[in-house]
Formats: structure tokens, C-alpha cells, sequence
């Protein structure tokens, strides 16, 4: 293993792309945990699909994929917000429809365009060798400023996911919030997605904290696990990826699968036990 994380270091792009990785799984990681705990983590799936489209014509018109995908994900995730709250679109319906909305605009951008070449599986599924320097700087900017606000604002994040009803009574900005939540997640998606791929991206959201709340109970120490087990995930992937020549995406994503096994497995023992 230390033979193959060398190797990986001696790789310029295999070094971006796990500083690019790191980042993004704690992220998601954290952001996953209020997430999933208010019954929303698909969110992150609608907006993966919404980061392929854009990404999709950014490429056909020849514009900077990030500059692109950035705003328009950060839109969607605000539109999501504001259908669900209004209640004429339940939640779920909310994300499937612009979800699937996106990703047929994305695919048919990409089959309309000529002279164009653009490797739809890689917007998909992900591709390491995709993470440009530029797209580096940026991550490292956009992921230190979602790290920031998390902890910053961490107590009122506790606040409106335990109970969003009370904090609203108590004359918390709770629309504020959940406003800040989104579009820390939105910002997580689009510099996850070209490591990851559209349809992968949200794994990094629910299976670590899924595979956190079998052992751990409080928020804390959920939210610790969860970045923990997020991190660890992704270098064990990566390092797949690299030795058995797999798709990054996908062996994360397995790693993943296993954790949670192990985290269940765990969680019965222990409630036997007690």
C-alpha cells in the first residue's frame, strides 16, 4: 500500500485529485449528516443532475465548466428550496423533476453539438484525470469557505435539524439557514462532480453518515464519524482505483457499500449487547 501511495504522489494529477477528493468527501460528509437526518438528502442527486447539465452545454458553448455549473447549481438548489416550502411540490417530486429535466438538457446539448468532442461518461461517472490545476484553486477556495461556514454557524445548522419548528418559534432565521445549507451543498456537488460523475456524487452525502448513525447516537459524534469514515473511504477508493485500473467513482462508491455493512454489523452487536 505505501509502494502504491507513492506511486500516486509521483502522479501531478493523481495528487490534485486527491486533494480535490479529501476535500469534497468532508464536505459532503458534514453537510450529509443534517441532510439526511431532515429527509433530504436526494437533494444531492438532483443537484449533481443539474451540474451535469450545465456542465454539458458549458462544454458545447465552449465556456469554463465551473464558472458555469457554479451559479446555475446554486439557482437550483434556492428553486428546490422554494417549491418545497411553498408545498405545492412535495419534496421528492421537487428533485425528480429537475433533475430529470436537467440531465435530458445535458444529454441532448451533448448529442446536438458538432465538432464538439466531449466524453459524456466522464460528467457521468467521473474521471480523474479531468481535475485541472484551475479546477484545484478553486476547490480548495470553495471547500475552505463551506468547511468555515459549517463550523461557524454549526449550532443553528443543530438547531433546524433537530427541530425546525421550535427554532422558527424561537425566532430563528430558520429560511435563512436552510438557505446556507443548500447552497453549501450546491457549492460541495459541483467541485465533487468532476472526480465523481453526476450520478455518483451523492453517495459522498448518504452513505457516511447512514454508516455513522448504526454505532453513534448525538450529532456530534455523528458528524465526526461521518467525516472520518468520508475520508478514509475515498483514499481506500482511490487507492483501488489506482491498483486494480477501476473507475474512481465506482470504488469509492464500494468502499462506501462496505463501510456501511461494517458500521451495521456493528451497531446489531453493540444493541445485543445492551
Amino acid at each position: 500500500m505505501f509502494e502504491i501511495f507513492a506511486e500516486i504522489f509521483s502522479v501531478p494529477v493523481l495528487v490534485r485529485a486527491l486533494i480535490v477528493g479529501i476535500l469534497v468527501s468532508l464536505c459532503a460528509a458534514l453537510l450529509g449528516v443534517s441532510l439526511v437526518l431532515k429527509r433530504f438528502s436526494m437533494i444531492g442527486d438532483g443537484l449533481s443532475h443539474v451540474g451535469f447539465g450545465a456542465l454539458a452545454i458549458a462544454t458545447v458553448m465552449n465556456l469554463a465548466p465551473m464558472a458555469v455549473a457554479i451559479p446555475v447549481v446554486i439557482a437550483a438548489a434556492f428553486l428546490l428550496l422554494r417549491l418545497t416550502s411553498n408545498g405545492k411540490i412535495k419534496g421528492d417530486a421537487a428533485i425528480a423533476l429537475i433533475s430529470t429535466g436537467a440531465l435530458g438538457i445535458g444529454v441532448m446539448a451533448v448529442s446536438l453539438s458538432s465538432g464538439v468532442n466531449v466524453d459524456i461518461n466522464s460528467y457521468l461517472f467521473g474521471s480523474i484525470i479531468s481535475v485541472s490545476k484551475s479546477d484545484v484553486v478553486i476547490s480548495v477556495i470553495l471547500a475552505l469557505i463551506v468547511l468555515f461556514m459549517f463550523v461557524f454557524f454549526y449550532t443553528k445548522i443543530f438547531a433546524i435539524t433537530f427541530d425546525e419548528s421550535f427554532a422558527k418559534a424561537t425566532g430563528g432565521a430558520v429560511n435563512v439557514y436552510n438557505m446556507m445549507i443548500a447552497l453549501l451543498t450546491a457549492i460541495t456537488i459541483v467541485i465533487g462532480m468532476r472526480l465523481m460523475g453526476s450520478m455518483l456524487i451523492s453517495s459522498l452525502i448518504i452513505f457516511p453518515a447512514l454508516s455513522s448513525m448504526r454505532v453513534f447516537k448525538s450529532f456530534l459524534s455523528v458528524t465526526i464519524s461521518s467525516a472520518v469514515v468520508s475520508v478514509v473511504s475515498f483514499i481506500i477508493g482511490m487507492i483501488i482505483s489506482y491498483a486494480l485500473d477501476t473507475p474512481c467513482g465506482a470504488s469509492i462508491v464500494c468502499v462506501n457499500i462496505a463501510m456501511f455493512a461494517g458500521f451495521f454489523a456493528v451497531g446489531l452487536v453493540s444493541r445485543k449487547r445492551a
